[in-house]
């Protein structure tokens, strides 16, 4: 159990958790941009928020 011991110290575990977060972030990027299909397909979702607007415009007119 001494190596649970190893966790308590901060100057283990803040490297730990920095490599932990760095690799999600990666694989969160190579997932999204892994794929030009995929990365097409996200990049069209970026306009969802405007057409909602345009279409409550033309509705009041």
């Amino acid at each position: 159990m001494e190596w649970l011991l190893w966790f308590s110290k901060p100057e283990n575990t803040k490297p730990l958790a920095l490599i932990i977060f760095f690799v999600t972030f990666m694989g969160i990027v190579i997932y999204v941009y892994g794929s030009k299909k995929r990365s097409q397909k996200l990049e069209s979702y970026r306009e969802i928020p405007f057409l909602d607007d345009e279409t409550g415009t033309k509705d009041k007119q």
